[in-house]
């Protein structure tokens, strides 16, 4: 087949690589392979708990189903990796916030290199140990009303089944991320969202066939409004604001080199699904608070910022303001202006009409918050929409499959089919030099 090595990989040539390249067939049947593995994990139960108990118990919790999301089912099933990969998750979260605040994390970040880059990746091992083992903990105590032999032994069992579960579930992401196809985490809880569906899906088509025009219409512009809703983040996903960047002339011997044009590329939403996660976390404390303590002011905080409460103009306009917060917040800790204008000065180049230096940095500044503002904006949107629509057509089709899911589904499915890409774009280019 004849290509051209300008050209983007056409969908013939990227799935001809597939089944013929054996480096990338390879890598795609590990990840396979590795994903189911975990997937099987999560149904290996946890013994000596009575599990039709538990199950009633957290039929309607709010929090059980939030997070049982992230974990495929894992928690309600109470199996050995109902952790799933939220240690490694939240132990990352921690090392990102403790590097913007701790100059020595930030030296090794910025300044050592791979070797610092490899320290880092061994202390945020650590503290997911640690984060799994008190989430265990945790969960091994609200368990015990449930369990047939309750009493310290059974406190350890489960504590060790559960981190060790844990352990290697990150285990597995990393060895997905070496020598498989895309970010290991990224696939792990795609794979678990992806799980929930048929459940979704198989109810609404129950419903569907009721024979009601009525409830077959509402079903029908819920899911459109999804589909509208997946273009638009695929849209804003892939946004970017380039920032041109002019490069000085150099002299090489007698030979004068000219300038050279290139960009900044700055994206619209530059911390993804993060600010959903946080906003949501934050939203979710007082119902899982509420929860446990039953104190009578947590309730009605819970029953203030539920959307489906007495106030569901609160509960969006809260939720908006938490994701405008921490999406500013994120920005902060992914993007320094100040860094990316003394880099540009290093490296010889400028932005066209402002100076080198403060100016540059401002410039960046100003750029960088009209941006995050946008695309606060739009995640707010995406944020209130299911909630708005599900309300409106009385179809709890995607109950707990909200944003967050959708912008995770179609984030990680974009950066999968990119990483695919550029490695068939590599095999190209090898074949070339071969001949």
């Amino acid at each position: 087949m004849v290509v051209s090595r300008d050209k983007a990989p056409t969908a013939q040539e990227t799935f001809m690589q597939m089944a013929q390249a054996a480096g990338l067939r390879g890598r795609i049947l590990v990840t396979i392979g590795l994903l189911i593995l975990v997937r099987l994990g999560v149904f290996l139960p946890i013994p000596g708990i009575d599990r039709a108990a538990f199950s009633e118990n957290i039929q309607n919790s709010p929090v059980i189903g939030f997070l049982d999301l992230f974990v495929g089912g894992g928690l309600s099933a109470l199996g050995i990796f109902a952790l799933g990969i939220l240690p490694f998750i939240n132990a990352s979260i921690i090392m990102q916030l403790m590097t913007a605040a701790l100059p020595t994390l930030e030296d090794l970040q910025k300044n050592e290199g791979e070797a610092g880059r490899r320290k880092i990746s061994q202390i945020t091992r650590y503290v997911a140990l640690g984060w799994s083992v008190l989430q265990s903990i945790g969960l091994a105590l609200w368990v015990s009303p449930f369990a047939e032999n309750p009493g310290p032994l059974f406190t350890a069992e489960v504590v060790l089944a559960l981190s060790a579960g844990a352990m290697f579930v990150m285990w597995v992401s990393e060895l997905i991320t070496e020598r498989g196809i895309g970010n290991g985490a990224s696939l792990l809880i795609f794979v678990n969202i992806v799980a929930v569906l048929p459940r979704s899906l198989g109810n609404t088509i129950e419903l569907a066939q009721s024979g009601d025009r009525a409830i077959v219409g509402r079903v029908i512009i819920l899911l459109l409004i999804f589909l509208a809703m997946i273009v638009g983040i695929v849209f804003v996903q892939e946004g970017t604001r380039r920032i041109p960047i002019v490069s000085a002339r150099r002299q090489v011997g007698r030979k004068l080199y000219r300038e050279k044009t290139s960009y900044l590329p700055l994206r619209l939403n530059q911390g993804g699904v993060m600010p959903i996660i946080f906003a949501s976390a934050v939203l979710i404390l007082p119902a899982s608070l509420s929860q446990f303590t039953n104190n009578p002011i947590l309730v009605q905080v819970a029953t203030a910022l539920s959307p489906n409460g007495p106030t569901p103009w609160l509960y969006a306009a809260f939720y908006l303001t938490l994701i405008l917060f921490f999406s500013y917040f994120y920005a902060s800790l992914i993007l320094q202006p100040v860094d990316m204008a003394q880099n540009l000065k290093k490296m010889g180049a400028s932005i066209p009409g402002i100076r080198p230096g403060k100016a540059t940095t401002e410039y960046i500044e100003r750029v960088l918050n009209r941006l995050t503002f946008l695309g606060a904006i739009f995640l707010g949107f995406v944020a209130i929409i299911p909630t708005v629509v599900e309300t409106a057509t009385r179809v709890p089709t995607f109950r707990g499959f909200g944003a967050t899911s959708l912008l995770i589904l179609v984030g990680v499915a974009i950066d999968t089919a990119k990483q695919v890409q550029t490695y068939v774009i590599s095999q190209r280019y090898e074949g070339m030099v071969k001949r």
